[in-house]
């Protein structure tokens, strides 16, 4: 039987010495007290109330986000191979899928604790506490139930990223567009780390038979309009402009 995907992730965090912690937030977990688990780019968000809780509190856990020239280079790698679009279309984890990321020098989930910000609104201390803990469990179940909130939580939800595969394969349809409400509880996922970091050299130029590759070159701005990023809301009017032949970037 194939380990899921989310086993060394809830490994990580199993190794602290926290045992009593992580056994109530199991616990928790199981019984159906973490609420409305919400996963956006670089940040999932839960409300959790225990038994010995008298009110709900909100648990955060961030990592960063890829940017568009990481992903560039793992949707051709993803597209590359039949069978992980396949999987993907049909809403399955593609055996293998770390192998991908390991050859771009990345991890589909974070390995080291100290690629997760984490906070919870109990304020107790030490962190992860129990209500976090319960997070990190059931967000681990629902990336084994649907792939595509890991993927989300890494930076590409899933619209986004299959239509890039099936255009990549040349796929005449690509997937329906998702269009789910906001969520006001998020907040900022930026408020997690620094600003120090060098950015991701950006890809090559576009062919010009693909003016909407554009909006690849580089991250897109934080801006998101009925949960679709600026990019993906952008990108019919590039495919709508003409092809221009022989021009290059100066």
């Amino acid at each position: 039987m194939t380990e899921p995907v989310s086993a060394p992730f809830v490994a990580m965090f199993e190794a602290l010495r926290m045992a009593p912690t992580f056994a109530r937030g199991r616990r928790d977990a199981r019984a159906g007290h973490v609420r409305a688990l919400s996963i956006s780019s670089s940040l999932a968000v839960a409300q959790v109330r225990g038994p010995e809780d008298t009110t709900a509190f909100r648990s955060r856990l961030a990592v960063r986000a890829f940017g568009a020239a990481a992903w560039a280079g793992l949707e051709d790698d993803l597209a590359s191979q039949a069978r992980y679009v396949a999987d993907l279309l049909a809403g399955r984890m593609p055996d293998g899928i770390d192998e991908v990321f390991r050859r771009a020098g990345l991890t589909l989930l974070p390995l080291s604790l100290d690629e997760v910000a984490m906070d919870c609104t109990c304020e107790r201390w030490p962190l992860p506490c129990a209500h976090l803990a319960a997070t990190i469990y059931a967000l681990a179940d629902s990336f084994d139930t649907d792939p595509f909130g890991v993927f989300t939580w890494r930076g590409r939800g899933r619209t986004e990223l299959l239509t890039r595969l099936t255009q990549l394969r040349g796929t005449a349809t690509p997937p329906p567009v998702e269009t789910p409400p906001p969520d006001a509880t998020l907040g900022d996922p930026a408020g997690f780390w620094d600003t120090t970091g060098t950015p991701s050299a950006p890809p090559p130029p576009p062919a010009p038979s693909r003016p909407d590759l554009l909006l690849d070159q580089h991250d897109p701005p934080p801006l998101r309009y009925a949960g679709g990023s600026l990019a993906e809301l952008l990108r019919p009017a590039y495919l709508a402009l003409p092809p221009r032949e022989g021009t290059h970037d100066r």
